[in-house]
């Protein structure tokens, strides 16, 4: 998995930004730990989702890369699929779900790339978009169930690696698991020993209970600020086993602990995320004793929040 993570970073470097890490000294105080931001938010899509996307459309075969390609998103995967097929001239169709978050779908739409709106649930969505790409012989690119979307995924680890040599724990925020699976595998690869904490809403928390049943399981998904994790796992998805192997533990966060952590980003570290994005923030400071005195580091994922729940939240 390490060189086959490395080679995805060699691969996608000419079409992605290389995002900062950064002290957090607001953090750091309330924890007594030193913790950094990798902020995947920075990137060209707005999400982590870029690195994955390109590895893919990179890895195609001429005869894939002639085909229509079709994914699936609830935003930031869609995001990301349209600026790597405008930016490499292909062609591409969309299809999210009914509750797509606005800011979202407004990026999507910005890129111009035709898309519909399929069912209340990424896996619903997911499911419809398999079968039409079947039926109309194209290419699928999966959100996250895919070797070359996870290894993309994980050069976030490889880039984190040359910004910051050594740290104990790195808290990712868990959907599908292709951002998790991908950074814990490859921080086990390269025998790291840092600690890595999945982070997932109580009120949609699949992965975790997958994980604790040892199988994936189909559980109902509660409304939650944390919409781009928000959802089930696809059945067989390659992610369900790196996640149960490589992801140490994982952290519960409730509705109310992402808001406190969407304001705190907000106020104290000037920057405007998604509740996703904010899951690590929010179980950093849940659970501060666990993390005292170490060197932390919390993937922040995404940037787009819809202004109307931002201000809500704020307020």
């Amino acid at each position: 998995m390490k060189s086959t993570i490395e080679s995805a970073f060699q691969r996608i470097a000419p079409y992605i930004k290389k995002t900062a890490c950064r002290l957090s000294p607001s953090l750091s105080e309330a924890v007594g730990a030193e913790v950094y931001l990798k902020l995947e938010n920075q990137q060209l899509s707005g999400s982590f989702k870029l690195r994955g996307v390109f590895n893919k459309l990179l890895s195609l075969s001429a005869e894939e890369a002639r085909s229509e390609l079709v994914a699936a998103s609830t935003g930031n995967h869609g995001a990301a699929f349209a600026h790597a097929v405008q930016e490499l001239g292909l062609r591409g169709r969309l299809f999210l779900p009914c509750n797509a978050a606005k800011a979202k779908l407004e990026a999507i739409e910005g890129y111009g790339l035709p898309y519909e709106l399929v069912g209340n649930d990424c896996v619903e969505t997911e499911n419809h978009a398999r079968v039409f790409a079947r039926e109309h012989d194209c290419t699928w690119v999966s959100p996250y169930n895919d070797p070359e979307i996870v290894a993309g995924q994980g050069t976030v680890a490889v880039e984190l690696l040359e910004q910051l040599e050594r740290f104990d724990a790195i808290l990712v925020p868990v959907g599908g698991g292709g951002l998790a699976g991908g950074i814990s595998a490859y921080l086990a690869s390269a025998d790291t020993g840092a600690t890595v904490y999945g982070c997932q809403p109580q009120n949609s928390c699949v992965m975790y209970e997958s994980v604790k049943a040892g199988k994936i399981v189909e559980i109902k998904s509660l409304p939650t600020l944390s919409d781009a994790t928000a959802g089930g796992i696809e059945t067989g998805s390659i992610t369900f086993d790196l996640c149960r192997r490589f992801v140490h533990e994982y952290l519960m966060v409730t509705e109310e602990q992402i808001a406190g952590a969407i304001r705190h980003v907000y106020t104290t570290e000037k920057l405007k995320v998604e509740g996703g994005a904010t899951l690590p923030v929010a179980a950093l400071l849940k659970d501060k004793d666990r993390f005292q005195d170490a060197r932390v580091v919390l993937v922040i994922s995404g940037s787009r929040i819809d202004d109307a729940l931002l201000k809500e939240v704020l307020s």
